[in-house]
């Protein structure tokens, strides 16, 4: 059906949609169809996509998760891994299961190779026997991992978290330790006293949360401690590793649980011991810095004499290789060496996006000397001699600044090498509100506030306590030194390590995440128009991210919230404008662009933000855990603390498409979020306090909208993960108890039984509708539990709200008694009329669908591609603005467009 044709339908609609919308069948054509086995999809392999589109050099080990439709394949069945005709060794493990038992997801993982193309698949089959594999022995005290290439201890108590890593039965790295710094002011004015505490990671818990043949991962929990025995900053470390891989991965995360007014960060990191026995001119220092420039020294460098070593010797002290007394130029008088100074410390300095230095010193004590200037480093390193050392790296070093890497005592036996994720050079990191309350001591104050700025504040509700970091970085235990290539390649695989995927249009036939996205489809001049927006949208957004560098340890990952044209810059000083915190479904937005696309930047912009938005805008411990915090100029700063931020809906594609141990810790961090809504209300201010109603604590008071939609996304995770009866049970409870309320999901909410999931049932005259309640993955978990549940008087009620928010007040009136009032947003909720006309099979609701659309309320209704660039004094630095262009905006029509197209696309000619 045409657009054109689309507007002549609505007149005829209305009349017609009253009676339609009142008698919504109890089972819709497709309720009975979904339960059944699916065989639209055969077994057959399943193509892989390189991220890159091209084999990587070497691998190092990798792991990805792999959708099957719906009956599709039983557990238990045999997995392969094949590189067109030749099956690679593989692990395979469920992420998630279907309602009837069959596998919904799957994680895959093959070992170290250096022969890979692009032509990998995953199908039914045999697996082939490794010819190396990890072997695991768990002792009282430590674990001690073998890849077949190298041998890490890893220790169960103290402070000591990696006793040694050993290749070739020596050791490369060992003493492996999380060291912290913090003083108590942020800066000391005249006269006043810095005081300064040092303290390192000390472990409370070990787990071998995986053993087998090609991966395995520990995870080790604990506080920081010091000698005062203060225990504070709990963190989580992972380390994984591959068979036949020298490299460690290390997944490094911290929880801020402190006071913000006197414990200033100044030194973040994980430290490790590098012995040295080599001669001193044998000894190498190599840092990677932008465009694989390498810097290589040796600790005791030969070139530049006065007196030459000969070209022999120099040319092996430069390639990093062993020179013995036989190397030199007989003429050169080895006896004088001590008198050429031995460089034994070395920093790399990373304080802004566009900045890094490298300095070095001969020892503690004495000045330092600059050696080299940069942009922006790839943040790896390496020290060793030519019979072997450590290289290691920061991913996202530049992008996550203040970041520094560390050489100390290079001179001596032992060197030590140290990942600083904060630097401490730089300013301590300073997590305070950014203002004094001004004066907003009353609710009603508070609401003239949040009027005027569109901030939400209350006292004590913009603390950081409870947010938390996951930083990544890498060790790699090496042979000899590295060619400064090799050690570039080392960066790369460190900065972008690599991704497979199955293909899009796989992907969108599997009927995950509620079949909301389509392949792109280029049969008109209207979808093309679609998709040439889509497109301009995101390549605006990743533009913006590099223009106004929105980087930094806090901040990498998200983006801001509103523009003002005035000032050209994004509101970044302005209460609720300023980041976006995931705002009407920003991440939900990139996740299913790149579903469809498959595009490598789309997916690194999506996996930056669910990293940020799943730590830092979220409160993992304290009051309130584990609820996140509304936009705001800090992350932690607005008062309103809302599931609709902490949402599993949000993390949900990076957990099943990566197989991410730690975004499924924050997934599984929302499965009691319910008992946190019983004192942490989202409509505080104006709200009721159940809790006064119920001191047991047994009932909260749950909308239908944001709230439960964030807790259906994570019962639903919990129960495809684990096929856990009690989450199914609280799952299918809240679903059918909110389709027997009077006015199904236009009840708005109503009090719920925590331990149970059931909602009592609320007033008959109780009509409630929030343009926000499907903004932030509402429709997308609905439309997938339609398609797994067959409960028809859940699929009824929601069907009912999809076809009467965007409708007429006549149409509204004559099945629910009264107008609605307060619709926005109309453009995103036809994402709503869409699905409603994909299910009922409704050409008209389809039109609809499209008209609201284009028409733009409460959205976009102009698009466009024009942008201003601007450049000289009128900016501080060259930029391109589009004014018509906010966070919000985007991502509804994003969302809209993509589901309009996924549902009703073929209405669209």
């Amino acid at each position: 059906m045409s657009y054109s044709k689309t507007i002549s339908t609505r007149r005829d609609f209305v009349k017609n949609s009253a009676i339609f919308a009142a008698s919504l069948p109890i089972t819709s054509h497709f309720s009975l169809q979904n339960n059944e086995p699916q065989n639209t999809l055969n077994p057959a392999p399943i193509l892989l996509n390189w991220l890159d589109n091209k084999a990587p050099k070497t691998l190092k080990g990798l792991t990805w998760g792999v959708p099957w439709a719906k009956g599709m394949i039983k557990k238990g069945t045999d997995l392969v891994v094949q590189d067109g005709s030749n099956t690679i060794p593989s692990q395979h493990w469920a992420l998630a299961y279907w309602n009837d038992g069959s596998l919904k997801w799957t994680a895959h993982a093959i070992a170290s190779n250096e022969n890979l193309s692009e032509n990998l698949q995953v199908s039914v089959g045999k697996n082939a026997t490794p010819k190396q594999t990890i072997q695991v022995q768990d002792y009282k005290d430590s674990v001690v991992v073998n890849t077949g290439i190298i041998t890490c201890e890893i220790n169960k108590t103290g402070s000591t978290l990696i006793k040694s890593i050993i290749r070739d039965g020596k050791i490369t790295a060992s003493d492996g330790k999380l060291v912290l710094q913090v003083q108590d002011k942020t800066e000391n004015e005249v006269g006043e006293t810095l005081l300064t505490e040092g303290f390192e990671g000390k472990i409370e818990n070990l787990t071998i949360e995986q053993n087998g043949a090609i991966r395995t991962v520990i995870k080790i929990e604990g506080k920081h401690q010091n000698t005062k025995d203060r225990a504070w900053l709990p963190f989580v470390i992972r380390l994984y590793f591959y068979a036949g891989s020298e490299s460690i991965r290390i997944m490094h995360t911290i929880i801020f649980d402190g006071d913000e007014q006197k414990d200033f960060i100044n030194g973040l990191g994980i430290r490790f011991s590098v012995p040295l026995k080599d001669a001193i001119y044998n000894r190498h220092v190599r840092f990677v810095g932008e465009n694989r420039g390498v810097f290589g020294e040796a600790i005791q460098g030969l070139s530049g004499l006065r007196r030459d070593a000969g070209q022999k010797a120099l040319d092996a002290q430069i390639e990093g290789k062993e020179i013995l007394s036989t190397t030199f130029d007989p003429k050169f008088k080895q006896a004088n060496l001590p008198y050429v100074p031995a460089w034994g410390d070395y920093t790399l300095y990373q304080p802004l996006p566009d900045a890094f230095d490298i300095q070095k010193r001969t020892k503690a004590g004495h000045g330092w000397i600059q050696s080299a200037y940069g942009k922006r480093s790839d943040g790896t390193a390496y020290l060793g001699t030519p019979s072997g050392g450590l290289a290691f790296g920061i991913r996202n070093f530049w992008q996550s600044h203040p970041a520094q890497i560390d050489i100390r005592k290079a001179h001596t036996e032992t060197g030590e090498v140290t990942l600083w994720l904060w630097s401490p050079k730089a300013p301590a990191m300073d997590l305070r509100f950014y203002h004094d309350g001004m004066g907003q001591d009353t609710h009603a104050k508070q609401l003239d506030g949040l009027d005027i700025t569109y901030e939400d504040y209350e006292p004590e509700f913009g603390r950081p306590v409870g947010v938390a970091r996951t930083s990544e970085m890498q060790v790699w235990a090496l042979a000899s030194t590295p060619s400064h290539e090799a050690l570039a390649d080392i960066a790369e695989q460190i900065q972008n390590p690599p991704v497979l995927n199955p293909k899009p249009d796989y992907l969108a036939k599997t009927n995950i995440f509620g079949s909301a996205f389509s392949i792109p489809d280029l049969s008109s001049d209207r979808k093309v128009a679609i998709e040439k927006q889509l497109d301009f949208y995101f390549d605006f957004y990743q533009k913006q991210i590099e223009q106004q560098h929105w980087y930094g340890f806090w901040n990498y990952g998200d983006v801001m919230h509103s523009y003002d044209k005035n000032r050209h810059v994004w509101r970044y000083d302005i209460g609720g404008s300023a980041w976006d915190n995931s705002e009407l479904s920003t991440d939900l937005w990139l996740w299913y662009y790149f579903l469809r696309t498959g595009r490598k930047d789309v997916f690194r912009m999506a996996e930056a933000m669910t990293r940020h938005t799943g730590e830092v805008d979220v409160h993992h411990v304290g009051p309130f855990s584990p609820l996140g915090s509304r936009h705001n100029v800090m992350h932690w700063g607005c008062s309103a603390k809302q599931l609709r931020i902490s949402t599993a809906a949000n993390r949900r594609f990076y957990y099943y498409l990566t197989a991410d141990e730690r975004v499924g810790d924050l997934m599984r961090e929302q499965v009691n979020a319910d008992k946190t809504l019983r004192t942490i209300i989202p409509g505080r201010k104006v709200g009721q306090n159940v809790t006064q109603l119920d001191p047991k604590g047994d009932f909260a008071n749950i909308s239908f909208g944001t709230d439960w939609g964030a807790l259906a996304s994570a019962w639903l995770t919990e129960w495809e993960r684990t096929e856990n009866p009690k989450m199914r049970d609280k799952l299918l409870n809240s679903m059918r108890t909110i389709a027997e309320q009077p006015h199904g999901f236009f009840t708005g909410g109503a009090v719920m039984e925590l331990s149970t999931g059931k909602y009592q049932k609320g007033p008959n005259d109780k009509i409630s509708v929030s343009h926000l309640s499907a903004a932030f993955g509402l429709a997308e978990i609905c439309a997938e539990l339609i398609e797994l549940v067959d409960m028809p008087v859940f699929e009824k009620a929601w069907l009912q709200y999809c076809t009467l928010y965007n409708a007429t007040g006549e149409e509204q009136m004559a099945v629910l008694g009264k107008k609605l009032g307060g619709i926005n947003l109309q453009q995103g909720h036809s994402k709503l009329t869409a699905f409603a006309a994909k299910r009922t099979k409704n050409p008209a609701l389809a039109a609809r669908a499209w008209a609201e659309f284009y028409a733009g309320e409460g959205g976009i209704k102009r698009i466009s591609q024009t942008t201003k660039h601007l450049e000289g004094s009128e900016v501080l630095n060259p930029m391109d603005e589009s004014t018509s262009i906010s966070t919000n905006s985007t991502a509804q029509w994003g969302l809209a467009a993509m589901q309009c197209l996924a549902y009703v696309g073929d209405e669209l000619k």
